[in-house]
C-alpha cells in the first residue's frame, strides 16, 4: 500500500470525483532502506521494522503478466513497412533460431496481422480450387463438350504464368491480395476464350469449313477480345501504381490481373484458334476412321 497507494477517501471538484490516495512520495518508494525501516504492527501490539519480517531487495520484474490458454505470454509488437508480412516473419524466425537460444518451455508464435494472413491463406487454398472447378463445370454446361471446355480452360495456365511473371518483375511476393487477383483473372481469361470459341462454333454451324471458320472467327473477334483485355487492364493501372494508404493490398492484385491478361489475351488470339482447328481435325479424322 505504501508503494502502490491506498484509497483514503474522495475529492469532489464540481461534478467530477477523484480518489484520494495515500502513499510514500516517489523518492521514498524507490529507496530500499526506507521500505526496510517501515514499522509494522505485530499481533502483541509492538511495532517492528519490516526488514525483520521479510527480505527487502530491489529487483527487475514483469510489469504485467499476460496469459493465453493458461500459459504465460510475452508480446513483442512491431510494424512492418516496405515488404510483406509473411516473408518478414519467416526471415525473423530464421534469424531468431540462429542467434537466440530459447529456454525450455518457450516457443515463438506469430499473431495479429500475420495470424490473420495464415487464416486467409488457408481459406484461399479452398476457394481457388473450388473456383477453378466451378469454371470448368460452367464451361462444360455451356458447350456440352469436355474437349472444348478444356480448350478454353488452357487460358488459365497462361494467365497464371503472366501473373506470376508480373509479380516477379515488380519484386512482389505472393500474397492474399495477389491470390484474389488470380481469381478475378481466371474469369476474364475464360471470358475471352468463350467469346472466341462460341463465335467459331456459330460459323461452323452455318456450314463453313474448319479452316475458314477459324480464320474468320479469329479476325472478327480480334477487336472484342482486345477491348475486353484493355478495359480490364487499364482499369487496374491506377491500383498497380498506387502509393497511398492500402497500396500494399492494391498493387499485387492489380499487377496479377494486368500481367495475366497480357499472356491470356495472346493465347486467345494466337494459340486458341490453332488449338481449336487441331482438336476439330482430330475429331473429324477419328469420326471418319470409325465410320470406315
Amino acid at each position: 500500500s505504501v508503494v502502490a497507494g491506498k484509497d483514503a477517501g474522495q475529492i469532489y471538484e464540481g461534478e467530477q470525483r477523484f480518489n484520494l490516495v495515500v502513499r510514500l512520495h516517489e523518492g521514498a518508494a524507490k529507496d530500499v532502506e526506507t521500505i526496510k525501516n517501515l514499522l509494522v504492527s505485530a499481533p502483541n501490539g509492538a511495532r517492528v521494522p519490516l526488514s525483520q519480517l521479510a527480505d527487502i531487495a530491489l529487483v527487475e520484474g514483469a510489469a504485467q503478466i499476460s496469459r493465453e490458454d493458461t500459459r504465460r505470454r510475452i508480446s513483442v509488437e512491431l510494424n512492418v513497412r516496405g515488404r510483406d508480412i509473411g516473408s518478414f516473419v519467416k526471415e525473423a524466425q530464421e534469424q531468431i533460431e540462429k542467434q537466440v537460444k530459447l529456454p525450455p518451455g518457450y516457443y515463438l508464435k506469430g499473431g495479429g496481422t500475420f495470424e490473420n494472413l495464415q487464416r486467409a491463406s488457408a481459406r484461399l487454398m479452398i476457394v481457388v480450387p473450388l473456383a477453378l472447378f466451378l469454371i470448368f463445370v460452367l464451361l462444360f454446361t455451356t458447350f456440352g463438350s469436355i474437349k472444348q471446355a478444356l480448350l478454353i480452360y488452357t487460358g488459365i495456365p497462361f494467365a497464371i504464368v503472366g501473373g506470376i511473371f508480373a509479380l516477379f518483375l515488380r519484386g512482389m511476393p505472393f500474397s492474399i491480395s495477389a491470390g484474389v487477383g488470380f481469381i478475378a483473372l481466371f474469369g476474364v481469361a475464360v471470358l475471352n476464350g468463350v467469346v472466341m470459341v462460341s463465335y467459331i462454333n456459330r460459323l461452323r454451324g452455318e456450314g463453313k469449313s474448319i479452316t475458314d471458320a477459324v480464320k474468320e472467327g479469329a479476325e472478327t473477334r480480334l477487336r472484342p477480345v482486345l477491348m475486353t483485355a484493355l478495359v480490364a487492364s487499364l482499369g487496374f493501372v491506377p491500383m498497380a501504381l498506387a502509393t497511398s494508404a492500402g497500396a500494399e493490398v492494391q498493387r499485387p492484385l492489380a499487377t496479377v490481373v494486368i500481367g495475366g491478361l497480357i499472356t491470356s489475351t495472346l493465347l486467345t488470339l494466337l494459340i486458341l484458334p490453332a488449338l481449336y482447328e487441331w482438336f476439330e481435325r482430330r475429331k473429324s479424322a477419328q469420326a471418319t476412321t470409325d465410320s470406315g
